[in-house]
């Protein structure tokens, strides 16, 4: 068992809280058993998992699993997990992943449904929205180069496992992803308070890429030019603005809601299966 916090193994997980770390380990941190279990569920590649005695005894299966999967398995003290991990109170186990790409989006014209966001800074709001993307059955997200990282260790949290599941992509030019879409006639589709159209009045049914910016400035000129129309989300008297990740939950689930086949009528059950509810 690891008791030491001057361990070597310790100090380089450590390292993995910022993001030289993660680019110079291409390796990035799973704080949780959900996460872990997830990793595990689609086989992604670990590194390292570590664990108290406590969690082994817990989850004697999820112990083993881990095992075989990651090159590393190490027992550690409550100290140790402590001082690997990014939240006050961890569960128990903390993995390393290969900082490898997720799963990647299909091209942008073969996509019904998707979401591009531009200079997204807050690794909260970024999970909240993958989470989000993945229930409402999002095809591809899209997140330009200059965000938050994607494997950040609270957008990882803020993601309760989709984050493996979603297909995603850093763009290093999201213009050109926007271009590509709108090049076999789907529309684009961004945010504006001065809009005269509101969202549940936009035509979801059709292909849709839907554009968000950063949380306090927006969308870029450039970008917000290349929209095909602007909708608005009302607000009572003396509300500014929603938080991004809230306005991204309206837009797709109204885009979910649209789709919903029209032979389902209330009492009737559904002909597809709808995406399961968020925790």
């Amino acid at each position: 068992m690891l008791t030491s916090l001057q361990n070597p193994l310790v100090k380089q997980l450590r390292k993995l809280h910022q993001a030289k770390g993660r680019r110079e380990q291409q390796q990035f941190l799973l704080e949780g058993t959900h996460l872990l279990q997830e990793a595990l569920a689609v086989g992604y590649p670990l590194a390292v998992v570590c664990c108290t005695e406590t969690w082994r005894s817990r989850y004697p299966d999820l112990f083993a699993a881990a095992g075989q999967r990651a090159e590393r398995l190490e027992l550690v003290s409550e100290a140790v997990l402590a001082a690997i991990a990014t939240t006050v109170n961890p569960d128990g186990v903390i993995a390393t992943a290969f900082r490898v790409a997720p799963r990647q989006p299909n091209d942008p014209r073969q996509v019904s449904l998707g979401v591009a966001l531009e200079t997204v800074q807050d690794p909260g709001n970024l999970g909240t929205m993958i989470r989000t993307a993945a229930a409402a059955g999002v095809e591809g997200l899209w997140l330009s180069a200059d965000s938050v990282d994607l494997d950040h260790p609270k957008v990882l949290r803020a993601t309760a496992g989709q984050w493996f599941r979603l297909p995603m992509a850093v763009a290093d030019d999201l213009i050109n992803v926007v271009q590509q879409f709108r090049a076999v006639g789907g529309q684009v589709v961004s945010t504006l308070p001065s809009a005269t159209q509101t969202y549940w009045e936009t035509d979801f049914t059709r292909p849709t890429l839907i554009l968000l910016g950063n949380e306090g400035a927006g969308l870029s000129p450039g970008l917000a030019a290349l929209a095909d129309g602007a909708v608005r989300i009302p607000l009572a008297a003396g509300v500014e603005s929603l938080n991004v990740a809230i306005a991204a939950a309206l837009l797709v689930y109204e885009a979910r809601r649209q789709r919903i086949p029209a032979t389902m009528v209330a009492g009737s059950e559904p002909s597809q299966p709808m995406p399961r509810a968020l925790e």
